[in-house]
């Protein structure tokens, strides 16, 4: 049995444009419905949608099938949850909220088998290794696993370069409604500043070599972070997207000529 490629992996090194879905819904179901509709990507968010290792399980299995690469958004950079998620087949990967070189040094870390790394060592039990039946995964993994850190604060940007720069990192991804909290602009995300900030944090992580990510659910927004040079951007939200259209169906049986915009999510 072959070890998995990552295609989502190989895009980014080869500078192709990877166009995601974050994924919030927590169902299996809905991931497979998701994992068909054309997207090169789906982000499984585990840090505020009602997911865990159960969960994310099913939906990497769901999504299987299908030419949709998830990427699973961990709530923390805890070494144990990420040994659980490597196990489970997420071959990409998504930490929050890093903010120095050397956390994202710790994250790497945690991919890795030793010597290179903590990561623990637990094949025969790991849907990763197809149960032991890939006969060198555990020497070739880490080749096919994505590090992606997330990087939303003013202390992150402030160490963005040295982040970026940390071997074994593959991009860095730009959290705008939390670096706009940490800009002290809640709910501000497309102020000129913290636009600023993205378009400059983008041009630092190119310079590093590696891949950089956003997310915007307003089109004219991620089109301009394509054309900045983002790699992988996320543009829109299954739950804002299931609202929107089931609000715009209501009003239109309802007589109401507009519907209130809903407040954006990033």
């Amino acid at each position: 049995m072959e070890l998995p490629v990552n295609p989502f992996k190989n895009a980014l090194r080869a500078g192709r444009p990877q166009i995601g879905l974050w994924h919030g819904l927590a169902a299996a179901y809905v991931s497979e419905l998701l994992a068909g509709t054309g997207f090169d990507w789906l982000a499984i968010d585990a840090e505020h949608a009602p997911n865990d290792v159960r969960s994310v399980l099913t939906q990497l299995q769901a999504i299987a099938p299908y030419a949709a690469h998830p990427v699973v958004r961990t709530v923390s950079d805890e070494p144990a949850l990420l040994k659980q998620y490597l196990d489970i087949g997420a071959q990409s990967v998504l930490v929050p909220m890093v903010e120095s070189a050397e956390q994202a040094a710790r994250v790497v870390a945690a991919t890795r088998y030793p010597p290179r790394g903590i990561r623990g060592v637990g094949s025969a039990l790991a849907r990763a290794s197809r149960w032991s039946q890939v006969p060198d995964y555990l020497e070739r993994c880490e080749e096919r696993l994505c590090v992606l850190l997330q990087v939303e604060s003013v202390a992150g940007l402030r160490n963005l370069a040295a982040i970026a720069a940390t071997p074994g990192v593959d991009g860095v991804f730009f959290g705008p409604a939390d670096l706009a909290a940490s800009m002290g602009m809640l709910g501000r995300t497309g102020d000129a500043a913290v636009q600023d900030a993205i378009a400059s944090g983008i041009r630092t992580v190119r310079q590093a070599g590696k891949a950089a990510g956003v997310l915007s659910a307003e089109p004219a927004l991620a089109r301009k972070y394509l054309e900045l040079g983002a790699l992988f951007v996320a543009v829109g939200i299954d739950a804002t997207l299931l609202v929107r259209a089931a609000r715009e169906l209501a009003a239109a049986f309802k007589g109401q000529a507009t519907v209130p915009p809903a407040a954006p999510a990033y």
